[in-house]
C-alpha cells in the first residue's frame, strides 16, 4: 500500500513538473510584449506555465501570422493583433466567448466589444486601447491677458474646446505671429492629412452610424454625417488658416513634433502621449487635457484596441486561454510599462486621480461614450482606406474640390472594392 501511494505521489510529482514546464508563445510587436510582460511574470509565477514573447515590428506581426496560416502549422498560441486585422484573422482563431463572462463584459467599454466580435464568435480579449483626446497649453489657457482677449473677441470664456466650433474659435484665436516679422510662427492646432481616422471620429461625433461602412457592409462614406465631418475637418486648413499649411505632409509624427516644440497651442492625439512627453519639450508641465470633441451626437473617437488570439494550431489553447483570461483580469499591471495603457474600465479607474496619470478621465469617457466605435470589421478595410478613404481627405484638403463630390467618388471607389 505505502509503495502504491509512493508511485500515485510520484506520478503526481510527475505530472505537476510537466505542467511547470509547458510554455505558451506569444507573437506581438514592441509595445506590445511591454504592455503585457508584468502580467505574464505574475501567471507563470502562479500556474508554473512560462510564457515567451516573440517580438517583431508592427507589419511583422500581420506578416508572420498570415505566413504561419499559410502553412498550415503555428508556432504560437497567442497572437496580439490590431484591430483592423480582426476581420482577416477571424476563420483562423478559436472562438473565445467562454472568456466573456458577465464581468469582464461589464468592465470593458462597448466599443471594445464590438470590435471582438466577427460574425457570432468572440475571436479576441482586448489587451488594451487607446483614443484620441484634445490636449492643450495649459500655460496658454489659463494666461489672464489670453483670456480677456478671447472673451472680447468672441464673446465666451476661454476655456479647452467641447465642440467643432469651440476647437476653430480657440484656434484661430492662438494662431499669431510671435516675432514680428510678419509670419505666423504660431498655430491654434494642427490638421494631418496623413492619415484618416482622426476625420472618422468627427463622422461618429456628426452621428453616422459608421464610419465609411454600416453594419451591414453597405458604404456610407457619402452620407451627411460624412460630409459635415469633412468640412468641418478642412476648415481649420482651408478656411481659418489656424494650421500649418504643410496639411498632407503631417502624421501623427509631425502633430507630435509641432506640439511639443511649442508650435501649436492644442493637437488631438492619442491618450498615451500625455505620459511621454519628454523632459526637455518646450511643453514640459504645462499640458492639459480633457476628453475627445463633442458633435451633435456628442463625444466620440476611433479606438485603436489590440487583441490577444488563440490560433486555431495552437499546441496549447488551454494554457493560451488561461493567460488571456488572466491577462484581463490583471490589466492594470500594464499601466507602469512605458506606453501605460490597459483596455479594461477598472484598470484606468485604479490610476484615476493619481499624479502623472491626468489623462485617464478623459480617455475612459471618450472611449466609453456611446458614439465611439470602431473601424469597419472587413477584410478590404485597409484597401478601402488607401484606395479611396485618405485620398478623398487629401483632396478636401486641396481646398479646390467640392466635398460632396469627393465623397460621391470615394462612395464610387469602396463599392468597387467591395464587389
Amino acid at each position: 500500500m505505502k509503495k502504491l501511494l509512493g508511485a500515485s505521489a510520484l506520478a503526481l510529482i510527475c505530472i505537476a513538473a510537466s505542467a511547470k514546464a509547458e510554455t505558451i508563445n506569444i507573437l506581438v510587436e514592441g509595445g506590445g510584449e511591454m504592455l503585457q510582460k508584468a502580467a505574464a511574470e505574475k501567471f507563470t509565477a502562479e500556474t508554473g506555465i512560462k510564457v515567451n514573447f516573440s517580438v517583431v515590428p508592427y507589419q511583422g506581426v500581420f506578416d508572420k501570422f498570415s505566413a504561419e496560416i499559410a502553412s498550415g502549422s503555428s508556432a504560437f498560441d497567442v497572437v496580439t493583433i490590431d484591430v483592423v486585422w480582426n476581420a482577416k484573422f477571424a476563420g483562423h482563431v478559436e472562438d473565445l466567448t467562454p472568456l466573456f463572462t458577465d464581468a469582464v463584459r461589464k468592465d470593458l467599454p462597448s466599443a471594445l466589444l464590438a470590435d471582438a466580435k466577427v460574425g457570432d464568435k468572440l475571436i479576441g480579449m482586448p489587451a488594451w486601447a487607446n483614443a484620441e483626446i484634445v490636449f492643450y497649453r495649459k500655460d496658454l489657457f489659463d494666461k489672464p491677458e489670453e483670456k480677456e482677449a478671447f472673451q472680447a473677441k468672441f464673446g465666451y470664456p476661454l476655456q479647452p474646446p467641447k465642440t467643432w466650433q469651440q476647437w476653430r474659435d480657440v484656434a484661430k484665436f492662438f494662431t499669431r505671429d510671435t516675432d514680428g516679422d510678419g509670419k505666423i510662427d504660431f498655430w491654434g492646432t494642427d490638421t494631418i492629412g496623413t492619415f484618416s481616422e482622426e476625420w472618422m471620429a468627427h463622422v461618429l461625433q456628426a452621428g453616422s452610424p459608421g464610419v465609411i461602412l454600416d453594419k451591414d457592409g453597405k458604404a456610407i462614406i457619402d452620407n451627411e454625417a460624412h460630409r459635415k465631418a469633412l468640412e468641418f475637418y478642412i476648415a481649420p486648413h482651408c478656411i481659418d488658416h489656424s494650421v500649418p499649411e504643410n496639411v498632407n505632409e503631417i502624421g501623427w509624427g509631425e502633430a507630435q513634433y509641432l506640439f511639443y516644440q511649442g508650435k501649436t497651442a492644442m493637437m488631438k492625439f492619442w491618450a498615451h502621449a500625455y505620459k511621454m512627453t519628454p523632459a526637455d519639450s518646450k511643453v514640459s508641465g504645462k499640458v492639459g487635457v480633457v476628453p475627445m470633441l463633442s458633435g451633435d451626437a456628442g463625444i466620440a473617437a476611433v479606438p485603436g484596441p489590440w487583441y490577444n488570439v488563440v490560433p486555431s494550431t495552437s499546441q496549447h489553447k488551454d494554457a493560451a486561454k488561461k493567460f488571456i483570461a488572466f491577462a484581463i483580469a490583471n490589466n492594470a499591471l500594464g499601466i507602469e510599462a512605458p506606453l501605460g495603457l490597459a483596455a479594461a474600465n477598472s484598470a484606468y479607474r485604479s490610476y484615476s486621480g493619481k499624479p502623472g496619470y491626468e489623462h485617464f478621465v478623459p480617455l475612459l469617457e471618450t472611449l466609453s461614450a456611446p458614439a465611439t466605435q470602431g473601424r469597419p470589421i472587413n477584410e478590404k478595410y485597409q484597401e478601402i482606406v488607401d484606395e479611396a478613404v485618405l485620398p478623398a481627405v487629401q483632396e478636401a484638403l486641396t481646398c479646390k474640390a467640392d466635398v460632396e463630390e469627393v465623397l460621391k467618388e470615394a462612395k464610387e471607389t469602396v463599392e468597387d472594392i467591395l464587389k
